[in-house]
């Protein structure tokens, strides 16, 4: 907090804008004898270079806006990549809406995607220090994003406003933080965010694995994964969601985005005998519980009932699956397979594994591999039998 506080002073945010792109560590013990050799306080010292380091990780989510961002270590990690923000400013802006009210903007990662496509933005943020740094960050908008510090239950909506809530799921902090396991315990709680969706239109962000049980029948609930990772579960209220829409998978990856919707879960596909290919849908697609439809649009079945892997005779182009091409079956015993895998001089090995209680660190250790080519190994059930397969991926 010390820290920050220096920081947000004039001499700080000077010190700040004079430094050299930090990229090596030695570009770090360069500066900071040069900074305290100039007379500066270690707390200032140490807040500039923190931001350094901040500002170089942040390019993954910001770009090229990254270099003209303050964060705090908990505001980044929590922060909505940028090119997902724009998906979600997309979205009101389409809905008509002209002001969302961004209730838990952090350090105001949508709110500037809001501002960005044109939208008035009121950014909302109970710690006092996060606040302020959505203040800086929103500044080049002018007077269409403001920040109020505030609780959000005591914001006071305009009739015409639209929503955006990223409730708290981690303990209060501006670094280290602690994920909360129970959704009762959120900032604000998600029974208030739920009843005030249901007045306006409303997006709310929450994490992948959210309890699907606990997500209202009148939301379209959105799981987004990018280049392979699922990030986040959006549910979308009103007129911000789409009609007949219960269901999306959203998938970006390689900065090209494609989705997948459906009125609801969809059923797997019958399971049939193993084919040449085994297909592993994207985690969006199976959060979202569309593997079926992915499956039947590939002309393919399942491995085993509940397990979300898919099996045809053909290689399928899509990005809402990867599919790897069957080697060989390989016996399932650790011993037994370390034994084959040498014999194939396998000493870079993909290890993939679902419906079997495998740790693949520790089966990687025990296979001890070695020689000059790589696979991918598949451990999974194929008709209700623990099964190894060898496979490349396509």
């Amino acid at each position: 907090m010390t820290e920050l506080t220096a920081l947000l002073t004039p001499e700080g945010l000077r010190l700040l804008g004079s430094l050299p792109p930090i990229t090596s560590s030695d570009d770090v013990l360069r500066e900071v004898t040069r900074l305290r050799g100039a007379g500066h306080s270690p707390e200032l010292v140490s807040a500039v270079m923190e931001q350094a380091r901040l500002r170089t990780r942040a390019r993954a989510k910001f770009g090229e806006f990254a270099p003209r961002m303050l964060f705090t270590q908990a505001g980044l990690e929590q922060a909505t990549r940028l090119p997902v923000a724009a998906l979600h400013a997309g979205r009101f802006r389409e809905a008509g809406v002209s002001r969302v009210v961004d209730l838990g903007c952090g350090i105001g990662g949508d709110s500037l995607a809001f501002a960005g496509l044109g939208l008035a933005v009121l950014a909302v943020d109970a710690d006092e220090v996060t606040a302020a740094l959505a203040a800086f960050n929103l500044a080049p908008f002018g007077p269409t994003a403001s920040v109020l510090h505030a609780r959000a239950e005591d914001v006071a909506l305009r009739d015409d406003d639209a929503a955006w809530l990223d409730p708290a799921r981690r303990t209060s902090g501006h670094r280290e933080t602690t994920r909360l396991a129970r959704s009762a315990d959120y900032t604000p709680t998600l029974d208030w965010a739920f009843e005030r969706a249901r007045t306006r239109p409303t997006g709310i962000k929450l994490g992948p694995g959210f309890d699907r049980d606990a997500i209202p029948a009148d939301a379209e609930a959105q799981w987004v994964s990018v280049d392979g990772s699922t990030l986040e579960l959006a549910l979308w209220f009103g007129a911000v969601a789409r009609e007949g829409v219960r269901r999306a998978a959203l998938v970006l990856r390689g900065g090209e985005s494609h989705e997948l919707t459906a009125p609801g879960d969809t059923p797997d596909e019958p399971v049939r005998a193993l084919g040449a290919y085994v297909h592993e849908p994207d985690g969006a697609v199976i959060r979202a519980r569309l593997v079926g439809a992915v499956a039947r649009a590939q002309g393919a079945g399942m491995l085993s009932p509940g397990i979300a892997y898919s099996t045809g005779d053909a290689p399928v182009a899509s990005p809402f699956s990867t599919s790897f091409r069957v080697r060989e079956e390989l016996p399932f015993e650790t011993k037994a397979l370390a034994r084959a895998l040498r014999e194939r001089g396998i000493g870079v090995l993909e290890i993939k594994k679902r419906g079997v209680d495998v740790d693949p660190a520790r089966l990687r250790t025990a296979l001890k591999l070695r020689g000059p080519e790589s696979a991918t190994l598949i451990l999974t059930r194929v008709a209700e039998k623990r099964t190894a397969l060898l496979a490349q991926r396509v």
